[in-house]
This record gives C-alpha cells, structure tokens and sequence, in this order.
C-alpha cells in the first residue's frame, strides 16, 4: 500500500490548482488562506493553553511555608 501523498504528480497538482481557481476565483484565494492561517494559530494556541491548564491541574500542590517566629530573649 504507498501513501495517498506519493501518488500525486505534478499534474495533479496542477489540477487541483485550476479546479480550486475555477470554484472560488483568484480573488477569494487570499482570504481563504489567511482565514486558514488564523485559524491554525488560534487552534495551536488552544492546543498550548489546554496543555498548561493540565500541567497545572495535575502537578502537586505548593506546600505552604511556615514562618517561625523567635521569641525575644529575657535579659
């Protein structure tokens, strides 16, 4: 079985280009990019803050310090 990605030649390539030019226009190509773009960094920030809200929630608690206090000496 080879991967789905190693069938594709430079034809295909070619095609697919002209059949996404055909659907959505030269015009509407850069928004599409740049509303994917935004929306894979907003996804990757997600992913990074749900990995921090879980290393937080899973480390151990901070033990709280205990001040000691001397007492003053009798002269």
């Amino acid at each position: 079985m080879t991967p789905m990605l190693a069938v594709l030649s430079a034809t295909h390539v070619v095609l697919v280009v002209v059949v996404v030019l055909l659907l959505f226009g030269a015009q509407k190509i850069p928004e599409l990019m740049r509303s994917l773009g935004s929306g894979m960094s907003e996804f990757k920030k997600g992913l990074r803050d749900g990995e921090q809200a879980l290393l937080r929630e899973s480390a151990p608690p901070a033990t709280p310090v205990q001040e000691t206090t001397t007492s003053p000496k009798s002269e």
